[in-house]
């Protein structure tokens, strides 16, 4: 076995507030495979649902007549923050010590890393059917990537090519105060304001800030409060359909002003390789995204619309595009040890 083979096989996995994705790295070059996904509530921890993939796998590669070597490294994208040796999931009652983990997995190396750090990771390697572009530009493995991803929250990360790879810049930039263009949508502002201090942008472009971002289309629009609150579903549901205008509204403000926030992150970071958009939300509107002011109000930067006009936006389609994001983490803190 080479000294290069002999750091493989990984171990892979990303884990969110309901769902735990593993897989599998055999060599040098390989892509993630035998991919799982398991309920996070069919397990008491992250060690329990880890042993249960291996066992998966092992009866699948024995099945192939394969053997199947215990992993020597691994990494674990998860949705939450991390800071010391405690990882607390912050929407489900997973909780782990990163230094126990790797020890009863018995792992040589454990990276433990965010999962939009992770999803930013991903994007130098995303392939064409991974991703649709906004018209045909797509973006370039090159300089800086950014990524924002509305789903239950509102994500944002990026990339920046170093002579050592890609170095990840994880952030809260989804709560950065989210700035209006227009007389009515600083109309909506106001109204959200009067409930809260801070009008973040998460607070309306998100999963979570859906049904607030309708209240106030319908209380800006037809100067009374909605009768119900909707879910994030429901209005989905109705804006596309056509069948309730306040809905459609709703989901035409949404666009607009999630492409004058993926412009901002554009201008601040410098991502002139492309933006990036994930999260759970925007691949349910299909073409709907396409045919909305999104591109329109990226580009709308006064004097920097030549410079955001030159900048790629991409949809990632792909739902584990963040294991590629993953295996890299690894494949660079391998490369990096050994440079050292």
């Amino acid at each position: 076995m080479s000294g290069l083979q002999a750091q493989y096989p990984w171990l892979v996995a990303d884990v969110g507030g309901s769902n735990a994705r593993f897989g599998w790295v055999s060599g040098p070059g390989s892509p993630v495979a035998s991919l799982r996904s398991y309920a996070v509530q069919d397990f008491p921890g992250l060690e329990e649902a880890a042993r249960h993939y291996l066992q998966d796998l092992a009866a699948e590669l024995q099945a192939q007549g394969r053997p199947c070597p215990a992993p020597r490294h691994g990494a674990v994208a998860v949705a939450t923050a991390i800071a010391g040796d405690e990882v607390v999931l912050t929407n489900s009652r997973w909780r782990f010590s990163r230094q126990a983990l790797q020890a009863a997995l018995q792992l040589q190396s454990l990276r433990v890393l965010n999962d939009f750090e992770a999803l930013a990771l991903s994007l130098p390697r995303l392939r064409g059917d991974q991703l649709r572009a906004w018209g045909g530009q797509a973006p370039t493995a090159a300089g800086c990537l950014a990524v924002i991803g509305p789903g239950t929250g509102l994500g944002v990360a990026a990339v920046v090519q170093t002579g050592q790879g890609w170095l990840a810049l994880p952030g809260e930039g989804g709560h950065a105060t989210l700035a209006p263009a227009d007389d009515f949508e600083s109309a909506l502002l106001a109204h959200v304001r009067a409930r809260h201090v801070h009008v973040s942008a998460e607070r309306l472009l998100s999963g979570i800030g859906l049904p607030s971002l309708h209240e106030a289309v319908c209380a800006v629009l037809g100067g009374q409060a909605s009768p119900a609150v909707l879910t994030p579903e429901l209005i989905l549901e109705r804006g596309l359909s056509g069948q309730d205008p306040l809905c459609a509204r709703t989901l035409d403000s949404f666009c607009a002003m999630l492409g004058g926030f993926a412009g901002s992150v554009a201008l601040t970071l410098g991502a002139r390789g492309g933006v990036y958009v994930g999260g759970g939300i925007v691949p349910r509107l299909g073409d709907y995204f396409f045919q909305s002011r999104f591109r329109e109000r990226f580009e709308a930067k006064g004097r920097f619309q030549p410079y955001l006009a030159g900048i790629p936006t991409a949809l990632i389609t792909d739902t584990l595009a963040a294991m590629g994001g993953v295996a890299l983490a690894i494949e660079q803190s391998l490369s990096l040890n050994r440079g050292s």
